[in-house]
């Protein structure tokens, strides 16, 4: 699981901004992603979850420096 690793790494305060900081398509608006899970990405990690709000699904890909 290295890209749970990858997103434990990050300062808490950092993958909190993250997780609230999500697009939601359905909601067409910023939303906080719940219920998500950690995966591998071409440039870096990317969580998949469902839209607070709405329950739709959404991503976030979060690229290494």
């Amino acid at each position: 699981m290295e890209a749970n690793k990858k997103w434990l790494s990050m300062p808490k305060d950092v993958r909190n901004g993250l997780l609230g900081n999500v697009w939601c398509g359905n909601c067409s608006d910023v939303t906080t992603i719940t219920a998500f899970i950690v995966e591998e990405h071409n440039f870096g990690i990317v969580l998949k979850g469902k839209c607070k709000n709405c329950g739709n699904n959404v991503a976030r890909v979060i690229e290494e420096e």
